[in-house]
Order: structure tokens, then sequence, then C-alpha cells
């Protein structure tokens, strides 16, 4: 196991202060966006379920940076699988966000569909999150959340309507997929810049182009292209 690094500031110790800082990067990014959809005018479920999904992710990485990492010392595990719980909730926002932008092509019967299986997964997922207590399921659900169940459905959606919304969407789902191979493969430029905080960057880029794909979806221009 690497070392932890630790600074001490006004007499307080943080750990891993670079780890914990683009962690709360990516918190400010997603309560800014959480704010700006808040203000916006769009509405429809699409953008609200969006919308949570920027305000749960930034109570994420907010716990994961200070709790996960910055005073987890002074912490027991329990408070980490917090942080992994609130992590999976907002992943399953995202999915249901990009479920419910299916509405511009699929039918209502298959979105509810689609809206049942999003909730027996998260539930699996969860199960067997709070039963081992291992991560290894957290990044699973990430996983499979983004890269199987968003990437698909905006790329099928793109291929549809070659909407703008979509495109940024796969780039910032993109980004989030190489700040797993990051994590996964444990690549560091320095000590002080280790592979969790070159991860958390790359986070904080897909953060920015979900967020301008959000902001090209317009529910009033919608064109229901219904399938059978």
């Amino acid at each position: 196991m690497d070392e932890i690094i630790s600074v001490e500031l006004f007499g307080i110790r943080v750990d891993e202060p670079i780890v914990s800082l683009t962690d709360l990067i990516v918190s400010f990014l997603c309560f800014l966006f959480f704010y700006k959809l808040h203000k916006s005018a769009q509405g429809g479920m699409t953008i609200m379920y969006f919308k949570y999904y920027f305000l749960i992710m930034g109570i994420a990485t907010t716990f994961g940076g200070l709790v996960g990492h910055a005073f987890y010392y002074e912490l027991s595990k329990s408070w980490k699988l917090l942080g992994w719980i609130i992590s999976m909730v907002a992943i399953m926002l995202i999915e249901r966000a990009a479920i419910e932008h299916t509405q511009m092509v699929l039918k209502k019967k298959y979105i509810k569909i689609l809206r049942v299986v999003n909730l027996v997964e998260f539930a699996i997922f969860l199960g067997l999150t709070l039963y081992t207590v291992d991560f290894f399921y957290v990044q699973l659900h990430s996983g499979y959340g983004l890269m199987f169940v968003v990437l698909t459905i905006e790329f099928l959606l793109f291929l549809k309507t070659k909407n703008e919304a979509s495109k940024y969407i796969m780039a910032g789902i993109g980004f989030a997929a190489l700040s797993a191979l990051t994590f996964s493969t444990q690549f560091s430029i320095h000590e002080w810049f280790n592979y969790l905080s070159l991860s958390h960057i790359w986070m904080a880029v897909a953060t920015v182009f979900i967020y301008l794909g959000v902001t090209k979806i317009s529910v009033a221009k919608k064109k229901k292209l219904a399938v059978s």
C-alpha cells in the first residue's frame, strides 16, 4: 500500500490533500451545475433527474474528499460506506435521466420497463455492497450505469435523432471511463498527484461535458419518434 501523504493546516492533520482537493473540485462543479439547472427555465423529468444527479454526486464527492480521504483517520469504514451509497444513488439518477431522455424515441410501455429495471439493478448492487462492504460493487455499479445504460441509450438516441445533447453526454461518459481506467491501472504522475487525483480530474471534465449536454436538451422542441 502506498504511504499516505499528510499535511497539517492550522494544527489539523489532513491526509491525501491533493486527492481531497480534486474530489472537492468535482463537488464544486456538481453543486454549481445543480444551481444553474435549478435556476434555469428548463423543465421535465429528464432535466429533473440530471439536476438531482449533480446534487447527489456533489454530496458524494464532498463526502469522499473529506470523510473518505482527508479525515478518514478519525472515522470508521462505515462512514466511507455511507459515501459509497450516496454515489450509487447518484448513478441511479443519471441512469434514470437517460431513460427519461428516451421519450424522444420510445413508447411509454418501454420506458416503464426500463424504470423498473433501473430500480431492480440498483437494489441488487446496493445489497451486494452492504453485504460485502466491498468498493468493487460500487465500481461495478458505476461502470454498468454509465457505460452500459447511459452511454448505450445516448448513443442510440444520437444515431436516431443526431441531437447535440447526446453527443456531449457521450463525451462526458468517455471522460468518466478514462477516470475509471486511471483508477484501475493506478497510473500516477507523482506521489502528490497520484492516480486518485488524476481520476478526479477526468471526472471533473466528464461533469462539465455532461452538464453541457443537459443544457442542450430542449424539452419544448422534443420530437417523439415512437418506435414499436
